[in-house]
């Protein structure tokens, strides 16, 4: 296998679906408007790396490392990072599309998700505390065993957060969207 290692390079509009593998460690790199669309990035280590404009839908991330990367404007739809390699992850997302994914049991502490539609996600058993959601979508996204202690969802809408099932120890929510976390009794509030 061919080991690469790439520093402070820019790659703009690679269809990386053309070589289908991909080899090697990315260091402030930027990934401007490329397609990943598929393919297997597994073991592949990105440090302090900006993916920005790109197509994330349904790659592979068995053992991958995300260490400081933002995820700007993206499709990343079927993104499943409970796969990835959770030391040092350390990840935030800004204007993305996430459905479909899942972030099960990952260590997310201080993740900041900004505009970001988050349809059908996975978020059990996750750890979100102190995370801060500005503007998000959580429509049909699962809440079982999360902890969102201090996180901020005061601007965030279409949730369904049990707080029996969850920890929510100072969070943050408005008035606005409290709904969301009585759904589950079956109450109406108009």
């Amino acid at each position: 296998m061919e080991s690469n290692y790439y520093f402070e390079e820019e790659f703009y509009q690679i269809d990386f679906t053309e070589n289908k593998t991909l080899y090697g460690d990315y260091e402030n790199c930027k990934f401007l408007q490329c397609n990943f669309n598929a393919i297997d990035l597994s073991h592949l280590k990105f440090i302090d790396c900006e993916f920005i404009e790109c197509n994330l839908s349904l790659v592979k991330l068995n053992d991958t490392s995300f260490q400081k990367v933002l995820f700007k404007d993206s499709k990343m739809i079927g993104f499943n990072l409970e796969t990835c390699n959770t030391f040092a992850l350390n990840i935030s997302f800004d204007t993305c599309i996430l459905n479909d994914s899942s972030l099960y049991q990952l260590p997310l502490k201080k993740t900041k998700f900004s505009n970001t539609t988050l349809h059908n996600v996975d978020f059990s058993y996750a750890d979100l505390s102190n995370s801060y959601f500005a503007n998000c979508d959580f429509s049909n996204a699962i809440f079982d065993q999360t902890n969102l202690r201090q996180a901020n969802l005061k601007t965030s809408y279409n949730f369904n957060i049990n707080p029996n099932e969850n920890q929510l120890k100072g969070a943050i929510f408005s008035k606005d969207n409290l709904e969301g976390l009585v759904l589950h009794l079956g109450i109406k509030i108009q």
